[in-house]
């Protein structure tokens, strides 16, 4: 009963920020000087055109106005069309929808698999060269800018070493599609030669839009292992004779992971910002690049159609960590 509560709750805040989310957007996209009739209008377009045209998206009403309007109209389903492609704002981000999941999902996952052990191992070996070497590279992560890791890891890998792919999701001809994540099709086809083409071309933007992410829950890991390492229980564990390794994997790192747990959540916000770099730097035809194209063309309609997609991501995301980390910490079932 206190999760379906937790639910309720959190679900009553979810109107309401995203609200406020476009709210924002949309009275900023407003303030931008650049004007998207005129450029969807064209050069040759004469002044009357222009005002006709104006009149025909409902760019001449008041901004109150405009935002009923869209509000109105997104909550039937219609997100717009965008100025610059002229299709549905529904079907352009659905279409790039799976390049962007497959490559946060694969980000997150190296980040999960690789950081936790980590951090678990870097505080099981407090102060040894092993962890220093893990805090300058987690620090390294987090100071670190994704474009420029993004490029020095295509002149090394891919320009000088000549190991990896450049730029794209996939040279040559896809596998049949079937849920539009090219590891996945070429798995479920057994499309091994697209298989591989897809993890080489994935390599380099997963590694850095990881890169912050990994550093992030390393830290958080080893900062929780080393504060239950220090807990009665685990010194009763031990007077007990209890193996080493069921204690640190069985009973310290499940009450560690709480924080960790929390910080997924926000990572996985932060790998969407980071998409939007990471997909420019390496020309990964996402929903990252979609995003930069309308904002470079002025196309109001699809940047808000980004805001509401990242937005409600970013919102059921957290829900899910409230559910996970409620789950994994049996203290908040009683609270």
């Amino acid at each position: 009963m206190r999760l379906l509560a937790l639910l309720l709750r959190r679900l009553a805040w979810f109107v309401p920020t995203l609200l406020g989310l476009l709210a924002i957007t949309f009275v900023i996209s407003r303030v931008v000087p650049a004007d998207p009739v005129a450029l969807v209008a064209g050069e040759t377009a004469t002044p009357a055109q222009v005002e006709a045209l104006r009149r025909q998206l409902g760019f001449d009403r008041p901004l109150p106005v405009q935002f009923v309007t869209y509000v109105a109209r997104l909550a039937r389903g219609d997100m717009g069309t965008s100025l610059y492609t002229m299709r549905p704002i529904a079907d352009d981000l659905a279409t790039r929808l799976p390049a962007t999941l497959e490559l946060t999902l694969v980000a997150m996952v190296v980040s999960v698999v690789v950081g936790i052990p980590l951090g678990v191992v870097a505080a099981l070996w407090r102060n040894s060269v092993l962890d220093h070497a893990v805090r300058v590279v987690t620090v390294s992560g987090l100071a670190i800018a994704s474009f420029w890791l993004g490029i020095m890891l295509q002149l090394l890998f891919a320009m000088r070493l000549g190991w990896t792919p450049l730029n794209g999701r996939l040279a040559g001809f896809p596998p049949r599609g079937v849920t539009g994540l090219f590891l996945i099709d070429a798995l479920i086809t057994w499309d091994w030669t697209a298989f591989g083409a897809a993890l080489a071309h994935l390599a380099l933007p997963a590694a850095t839009l990881a890169f912050p992410a990994l550093a992030t829950l390393v830290r958080f890991t080893r900062a929780g292992v080393l504060d239950v390492m220090q807990s009665n229980f685990v010194l009763y564990e031990r007077a007990m004779g209890m193996p080493h390794s069921v204690i640190v994997w069985k009973y310290i790192l499940r009450s560690a992971l709480t924080s960790t747990v929390t910080q997924i959540g926000l990572l996985f916000g932060i790998l969407l910002a980071g998409a939007v770099v990471t997909e420019t730097v390496f020309d990964w035809p996402g929903i990252g690049t979609y995003a930069v194209n309308s904002i470079i063309r002025s196309d109001y309609n699809g940047v808000m159609g980004f805001t509401v997609w990242a937005g409600a991501i970013f919102i059921v995301v957290n829900l899910l960590v409230d559910v996970a980390h409620t789950l994994v910490d049996p203290r908040e079932r009683t609270t």
